[in-house]
């Protein structure tokens, strides 16, 4: 399976605590979309959709025209930005003839994903650490319990 990757791009003072830019992979696009508000019920399946559909447009860009999204994109992209992993930002500029003309965008909330992956991550290892009730029980009872039954 090819592994799809759009570029986010940190803040000046990530990038000199971490030697650079780092890149958003599909995986935890996936995994913030999961854990984030509205997409806790979200099959993995579906939260991965969803994200190769958002990455598509991004691309390697950190932010994209609204204008090339289609109505049913773009209710997903609000859908998104109410769950906290996108935002808007607006441009404003003065045309020729003295218009004002208003380009929108649209960009990652690179911190909230960072939370949303660290929770991840966090639960994971949570899940891993759970231990099972059998786990307690020593191995010399499994061994004497197998001597009864012969």
């Amino acid at each position: 399976m090819v592994e799809y990757k759009a570029m986010i791009i940190m803040a000046d003072d990530e990038m000199r605590n971490n030697g650079g830019p780092t890149a958003l992979t599909i995986d935890q696009l996936t995994g913030a979309i999961k854990n984030s508000v509205d997409g806790r019920s979200m099959e993995e399946s579906a939260a991965r959709m969803m994200a190769e559909h958002v990455m598509n447009f991004f691309g390697y860009s950190e932010r994209i025209i609204d204008n090339i999204l289609e109505q049913e994109d773009r209710d997903v992209f609000y859908m998104l930005e109410d769950a906290g992993l996108l935002t808007t930002e607006r441009e404003e500029t003065t045309l020729y003839d003295g218009r004002e003309w208003r380009i929108h965008y649209w960009l990652f909330r690179k911190e909230k994903i960072r939370e949303l992956i660290e929770q991840q991550k966090k639960s994971e290892s949570v899940e891993e650490k759970k231990n099972s009730v059998y786990d307690d029980i020593p191995d010399g009872v499994w061994s004497s319990r197998m001597e009864m039954d012969s």
